[in-house]
């Protein structure tokens, strides 16, 4: 037991970081949005904050916690829905790695953000957003013991970045998420052989806006993605200039 604490205590936790830095992840993204932005918790957040509990039990898998965080570590981006893509380090999901992010908006959008790896053991992983993304806070992927079957839970803590994403969130962005993460554990139950329901709890925790953190919106992902989409043209006539 000691062990295992000490574990979670120390080399489980990523080392403090003031800004992000892409290592290295599987080739395919920009990885714009990444580099040089801080880590954000729902203190650094403007919108309302949410509490949000995503669960699935694994009923007849036969797997222990170990094993259920094991391959959900391992094929991660395989369980995400179709057109939102995730860049896993090439570390792999480790404490102080940090991936990125390609996720797809409604009207077709794509917005490219990361995460930090916050916490990584045996038994659960923590990712921890960056300026910009959609929302400031952390997400907990986990699996214990419940009642004698083993469960697989996303666990979310969240305020919306800045304002537009407030206002996004609420015009139909906590339905997109909700969508998100119960096909997400849907398709890692499957992995087992598994067909269950996701059970969802959502808590309003705070229900104030902190408008001191509404000029969060210069960093905002969304927009800066538009717009280096917008001018893929010119870095394509560019490219011949910038290699001379």
């Amino acid at each position: 037991m000691s062990e295992k604490r000490e574990q979670r205590d120390g080399t489980a936790w990523a080392k403090p970081v003031a800004h992000l830095e892409i290592a290295g992840v599987e080739p395919g993204s920009a990885g714009i949005n990444v580099t040089g932005r801080r880590p954000t918790s729902p203190v650094q957040g403007f919108g309302r904050m949410w509490q949000k509990t995503y669960r699935i039990r694994l009923e007849g898998a036969g797997v222990t916690p170990a094993q259920v965080i094991e391959v959900w570590k391992r094929d991660f981006p395989a369980f995400w829905p179709k057109g939102n893509r995730f860049f896993a380090p090439l570390a792999g999901i480790a404490p102080g790695e940090v991936a990125v992010l390609d996720l797809t908006m409604p009207g077709g959008l794509k917005l490219s953000t990361g995460v930090l790896v916050l916490y990584a053991d045996e038994e659960s992983f923590t990712l921890m957003t960056p300026e910009g993304h959609m929302f400031a806070g952390w997400i907990t992927f986990s699996a214990f013991d419940d009642g004698g079957v083993t469960a697989a839970q996303a666990h979310v803590l969240m305020r919306a970045s800045d304002p537009l994403y407030e206002m996004g969130m609420t015009f139909g962005g906590h339905r997109q998420e909700d969508r998100h993460w119960a096909h997400t554990l849907r398709s890692l139950a499957a992995a087992f052989g598994v067909e269950g329901d996701v059970a969802v709890e959502t808590v309003c925790v705070d229900r104030r806006r902190q408008w001191g953190k509404a000029g969060n919106v210069w960093h905002n992902a969304g927009i800066r993605s538009g717009m280096y989409t917008a001018m893929a043209p010119m870095r394509l006539v560019a490219r011949p200039f910038r290699r001379a």
